[in-house]
């Protein structure tokens, strides 16, 4: 399971299929997110942007058993 700890860039290299999720949050962001936001754990994230961090990862999760 990923969690709020979890860094964008180890999630996207074990899991590839949630790339398209951070994709989607780019406009909100006003940026690449895969381009900025590597190394950044998901609760510093979404802190950031002010997106809700148990959606992202509810979306993360279901993203990857795919």
């Amino acid at each position: 399971m990923i969690s709020k700890d979890a860094v964008i860039l180890e999630v996207v290299e074990k899991h590839p299929s949630t790339e398209d999720v951070f994709r989607n949050y780019d406009d909100i962001a006003g940026k690449c997110i895969m381009c900025h936001n590597l190394f950044d754990t998901l609760e510093e994230f979404t802190n950031i942007y002010d997106i809700d961090l148990d959606d992202l990862i509810t979306k993360l999760n279901r993203a990857k058993q795919k």
